[in-house]
Order: structure tokens, then sequence, then C-alpha cells
């Protein structure tokens, strides 16, 4: 099959949609499938207003679209709300193809810490975009719920997976500091409620791996945090290895991939008990789930890293990528009704 992905998320971005793409292609490739990506490299592009690392697309119809006809695809999976998702949509609705979607990202959440707009309004425009795919795939059943709720249809579940290989046990002597190590990595902005976790009266040390535009911010208010700026590959193994417990203050995200990452190490997390960590994270087993964040970093502490490892082995990306396939839609067919997501041996449930 001939698969094409259309997202405004893409190399050189580094972020949770763009892991989640790589791998999927990587999978879908070894299984057989050809898979052709067009994100914002391929088009002129302009800064992201308020995030300026992002590049979006500048007026790509014309040149989507003749990507589009030449690459004659089997099936379309739109990835993101952006320009280029905008225009895909468009290209599949005056065409009567039938094509996917993903929701990856809480824009309705995200837009209502950065300005005045209320996210009930995101929210009718984001299910506005999604309503004409046959299938929209959420990573969780929490998110599956929560957009449920707001009037989505067409849920479909696509997991994710951890490459074990990299994220691994490794030396806690790695990173020379006083202990225990509360670390956080990941996209240093507001949405991320950073806070939360850096004004924590805790023991030790805290780290924060990662850029974004709340770093310089962020970095005057906590002296004492240690910020190491961007890590990627083994050496974000590494210091993700180092940590005792990772924290991840978030309440926005739809799954967070570090928090397999930081599990798949031997690392417990302690989290808010929000979508995402409770749908990956196993309550008191790998990670403390609580509304009081300092009490879940302190009981984290004490939890057992093998059997972090051994629950984030239970993640693979073959099997995500084996559920993404069940929910693609083949062009120039009739949307079939929303096929049950594939659940390998070694995928376990999401649903609590």
């Amino acid at each position: 099959m001939r698969i094409v992905l259309v997202s405004d998320a893409w190399e050189p971005q580094i972020n949770g949609v763009v892991t989640t793409l790589k791998r999927t292609c990587e999978e879908l490739t070894a299984l057989g499938h050809t898979v052709e990506v067009i994100g914002p490299n391929r088009f002129r592009t302009l800064p992201c207003p308020g995030y300026r690392s992002i590049r979006l697309a500048l007026l790509p119809g014309r040149r989507l679209a003749q990507l589009l006809d030449g690459l004659a695809p089997d099936a379309i999976h739109i990835a993101t709300e952006g320009p280029l998702g905008q225009t895909a949509r468009r290209y599949c609705l005056n065409r009567g193809l039938d094509f996917t979607t993903a929701y990856h990202t809480q824009f309705p959440e995200y837009l209502a810490l950065r300005t005045p707009i209320p996210a009930r309004w995101t929210y009718a425009a984001v299910r506005r975009f999604h309503a004409p795919a046959a299938r929209t795939m959420v990573a969780t059943a929490s998110q599956q719920t929560l957009l449920e709720e707001h009037g989505f249809e067409h849920l479909v579940r696509w997991s994710r997976g951890v490459d074990t290989t990299l994220f691994r046990p490794q030396d806690k002597n790695f990173l020379l500091a006083p202990r225990p190590i509360a670390m956080y990595v990941g996209r240093v902005a507001v949405e991320k409620n950073l806070d939360a976790f850096l004004a924590l009266d805790l023991p030790g040390s805290k780290f924060v791996v990662g850029d974004g535009p709340a770093l310089a911010g962020l970095r005057e208010r906590y002296p004492t945090v240690r910020f190491t700026g961007f890590k990627h590959g083994e050496e974000l193994a590494q210091h993700l290895a180092a940590a005792d417990v990772f924290v991840f203050p978030s309440r926005t995200d739809t799954f967070g991939l570090v928090l397999l990452e930081a599990m798949a190490c031997g690392v417990p997390v302690a989290a808010f008990p929000v979508t995402g960590p409770k749908d990956v994270v196993l309550p008191d087993v790998t990670g403390v789930l609580h509304e009081d964040l300092g009490r879940a970093v302190r009981q984290a502490l004490r939890l057992d890293p093998v059997a972090c490892v051994a629950h984030a082995k239970a993640y693979s990306w073959r099997n995500a990528t084996l559920q993404f396939l069940t929910n693609l839609a083949p062009l120039r067919q009739p949307a079939t009704p929303a096929a049950a997501p594939y659940a390998g041996p070694d995928q376990p449930s999401t649903a609590r």
C-alpha cells in the first residue's frame, strides 16, 4: 500500500508527534508499505506565532495538490490541523476521497493558556476539522472519552510505543548532583506547566532537559534548577536513566511518550491524574498520580525500577503501527465502520 502522511509537524522539529510519525513510517516500511510524508520542509514557510522554532507552510495549496496527484496514494492520513492539514482536508473533500485524521495535541487547552480564546470555541473548530474524516485516531481511552464529550465522532484508538534498546537502565553516576534527582524532559513551554514542578520544595536536585520559548524566563526564576538544554539520542537516554524520579507536570498532553521512555529507563513517574499519565502509568507501581505533585514525587521515589521497565516493554511500535493500519481508510471506497484497534500480545489495553 502507498500511504501518504500529511503533517505540519515534521523534521527538524523534535516532539512527540514527530517521533510518533517517524517510528510509524519505519514500521510501515518494514511491513512492506511505501510511505511518503508531506511536511513543511517541502514548502516555503514562516515561523509560528509565539513559537518561532516551528515553521508553518505558506500558501501550500497548489504545491500540495501536485504532490498528492503525483504520488497517487492508496490512503491519506492527515496528522495535524495546521495549514498542511487544512489544505489536505480540502483536497480530499473536493475529490470525494476518504481520509483519516489524528488528534495529537490539546490545542483548545494550549490556546486558552496563551490567549483569551475560550477552549469551547477551539473545540468547536477542531471538531469541524475532524468531522469529515472516516476515522479520527486518538492515543488513549481517556482522550477518546474527553473528545466524545465534546461531540467528536468516528474515534478509534492508536497507541504508542517506546524504543527499549535506546531507553534502558544505565549508570546513575552519569549525573553528579545531590540526590534524589527529579527530572523533566520535553518542550519548555507554558502549556507544560513547569512552574508546578520547579516551585516544589524537594530534597536533592531538579533537572530540566529540553528547550522552548519559556526557557529564559524559567532560568531566571529558578536559578538553582539545572537546565541542560536540548539532548537527543544516547545522551538523552543517559540523562533520563540517571534520574531518580521523572516529574511530568503537564495537564494538557494526549499521551506523553516521554513517560514510557522514563519507565523504560527504570525511572518512576510523578504526575497529575490527567489524560496521558492516567492511561500510561500503573498507579503506585510505575508511578504516582496525585493532585499534590510534591506528594507524588516523594511516593514515586519508593517504587521498584524493575516494574517500570517491565511495564514499558509492553508497548511496541510494531503493534501501534498495526493499529494505525487497521484504522486507515482506502481511497475511493466508502468509509467502513470504525474497526476495533489491533492489540497484540505485548500491547496492553489503555482502558481503565
